[in-house]
């Protein structure tokens, strides 16, 4: 059986529309031709995604998102996305739209990784921005937000 979850480490956040955002993001992995087998999205501090950073990537800065892709055969999503809280608020505040927008933003990011979307270079930047959009798009026409 497929899965999303969302959990919280070391803050206190509550996702809303939780029903409809799996339903948003398991349409969007099928329409990319990738199967969904499981996706656990675990909201944490700067902080926190700071340790991480540094632990398993030796990166010592602050970001927004970091995707570990646990899939071991083709097509398949099984992954773990950590996501900072504390970077969604300051981006939406920087971006000039709601924190909610802005964690839908991150999530569907996270998740175009996995179906091998890359954001290193302009051009890849530029088509992960429009492949975040066209999903976003989508949850709204779709009625699922």
């Amino acid at each position: 059986m497929p899965a999303i979850q969302f959990f919280s480490e070391d803050i206190s956040y509550n996702l809303p529309q939780k029903i409809k955002i799996r339903k948003w993001l398991k349409t969007s992995i099928e329409k990319e031709g990738y199967q969904l087998q499981e996706l656990n999205f675990i909201f944490c501090s700067d902080e926190y995604l700071l340790g991480i950073n540094q632990q398993y990537l030796n990166h010592d800065t602050y970001t927004d998102i970091i995707t570990f892709d646990n899939s071991e055969e083709e097509k398949q999503i099984i992954s773990d996305i950590f996501i900072s809280i504390d970077r969604v608020k300051e981006n939406a505040t920087t971006f000039k739209t709601t924190p909610f927008d802005e964690v839908c933003r991150i999530m569907i990011h996270g998740t175009l990784h996995l179906l091998g979307y890359k954001d290193k270079g302009k051009a890849a930047k530029t088509l992960m921005t429009q492949k975040e959009d066209e999903h976003l798009a989508y949850r709204n026409e779709a009625g699922l937000m």
